[in-house]
Order: C-alpha cells, then structure tokens, then sequence
C-alpha cells in the first residue's frame, strides 16, 4: 500500500507539472482550508486502501463485496444531505431499487457487516471531500498524496532495511507488476475526481456499481466463485436500478435538448425582429 502511495505520488507531480508548470501546481493551496481537507482525503483513502487489503487477507471478502456495494448508496446520500442535491423521480427509483439490492445482500450474509460499513463510509466521505473541493483532479491526487508521502517512505525503507519488504522477497515479475501500481491507481482516482467535480454525488454513486458489478461477474466466470440466488436476486435488483437510471438520464437529457432547441429559434426570431424595426427606422 505505501510503495502503491508513493508511486501514484510520483507519476501524479510529473502529470501536474507537465499540465500546470509550477505556479499552477500551487494555485489549488490558496483555498482557505484546503491542505486540511487534502490531508484529510489522503488519510481516508488510505484508511480504505488498508482497510481493503487488510479485509481481503483476513478472509473477509464477502464483506469487501457488501462494502462496495453500499458505498454508492452512501455517496447518494451524503449529495442530498450535505450538498442539497434534489434528485428527480428516476433517480429516486434507481436510488431504492439499489438499496432493495443490497438489501437483499445483507440479508444473505446474516449479519451486520461492520467492517463493510466502515469501508463503505470511508470511500463515501472521501468522495464527499473531493466534492467540496472542487480542485483540478489531478492536483488534488497530487496534494492527497504528497501530504502522506514521508511517512509512506519512512515506513517503506523501515520494513525493506529489515527484510519484510516487497523488493526483498518478490519475484522480478512481482517487482515489474508493484511498479505499475502507481499508474493504476492515478488513472481511476484522476477520473474518478474529474466526474465529482462535473456530476451530482448521487449520479456519481448510482454509477459506482458498474465496477463492483464487473468485479462479481468476472468472480464467478472467471474465478469460479460460489454465487447464490440471494447474490442473484440483489445482483438483477440493482442492475434494475442502473437500467432505471440510464434510461431515466437519456430521457431528461433529449428533454433538455428539446427545450433548449424550443428557445433558440425563438430568440433568433426575436433578433431579427429588431434588425428589422432598425432599419426601417
């Protein structure tokens, strides 16, 4: 996780300065309150990061998959407390078959999923953060993890100067694939900060469970994991939900194109009145 840390670090400052020069790199800082809330963000990745990998080790996969899957539910929530997001009618039906969905999940599993729920929240708060902030993507992937980066270097060298590093016991081809870590991990969080900046938290979380969905499929055809009609059911539910939503989306966006291709003319008509009345005059 730190070398995954210090790698995206990396590749994000060389990215920023090639879009931003130096001065630009600094701009987001001017914010009142801003390295608080980047120092923050960095720290509640990484509470997810650990968390994830600690979860995964531990045997608690089934727990990850809840986690991201309640996650969006949380981002659609914190858009209409904290942000007065008012979402439309599909939006609302997308919102609840979801959480039918995961509903359905948890009961499955039969129990409060705790850990889940701390995993959940946290990707949902960070998701809340880059909200605010409203900085370039880039930049604030920089800022969230340069603030973090001696302790992620300090804790790197500790465990490689005393064997339990990485780079002591991988494999070249292991050292080859940690290295393309930080590239992996900048890409997605880059985008994934360019649509908080540009959408609503709740189309932001709705869409969220394309990637826990790809994830299921790929472990049952690919991984061959068990998958019972518990996981179906909630599985087809929330996919229901996503169908509502993009559907929904596509209509209201013809909607908008249709008043807006209404007005135009009109103003256009009403210009060239004007020119007309010029003349005559």
């Amino acid at each position: 996780m730190y070398k995954r840390q210090v790698l995206t670090c990396i590749i994000v400052f060389i990215a920023s300065l090639a879009v931003y020069k130096w001065k630009g790199i600094l701009e987001p800082l001017k914010k009142k309150g801003a390295a608080f809330v980047f120092f923050a963000a960095g720290c509640i990745i990484s509470v997810n990061w650990g968390l994830y990998i600690w979860m995964v080790n531990a045997g608690f996969i089934i727990q990850t998959s809840i986690g991201y899957y309640i996650e969006p539910l949380m981002v659609c929530v914190f858009g209409i407390l904290f942000f007065k997001e008012k979402p439309e009618r599909y939006k609302i039906a997308a919102i609840l078959l979801a959480l039918a969905g995961v509903c359905v999940m948890l009961f499955s599993y039969g129990q409060i999923p705790v850990l889940a729920l701390v995993l959940a929240l946290a990707f949902a708060t960070y998701a809340a953060l880059k909200k605010k902030l409203q900085a370039p993507a880039l930049l604030a992937l920089f800022y969230e993890t340069v603030f973090l980066a001696p302790i992620s270097v300090g804790i790197i060298l500790y465990t490689e100067l005393n064997g339990k590093g990485a780079f002591s016991v991988a494999e070249p081809y292991q050292i080859a694939l940690l290295s393309l870590s930080g590239l992996f991990t900048a890409i997605p969080l880059s985008l994934f900060a360019m649509a908080a900046n540009r959408i609503s938290l709740i189309a932001l979380g709705i869409t969220e469970y394309i990637a826990p969905s790809i994830g299921l499929i790929l472990g049952i055809f690919l991984y061959k994991e068990p998958f019972d009609i518990y996981q179906f059911i909630g599985f087809l539910i929330i996919w229901c939900g996503l169908a509502v939503f993009t559907a929904g989306g596509i209509r209201s966006h013809r909607e908008a194109e249709r008043q807006k291709a209404e007005i135009e003319p009109a103003g256009v008509t009403e210009a060239s009145g004007c020119e007309n009345r010029g003349a005559d005059s």
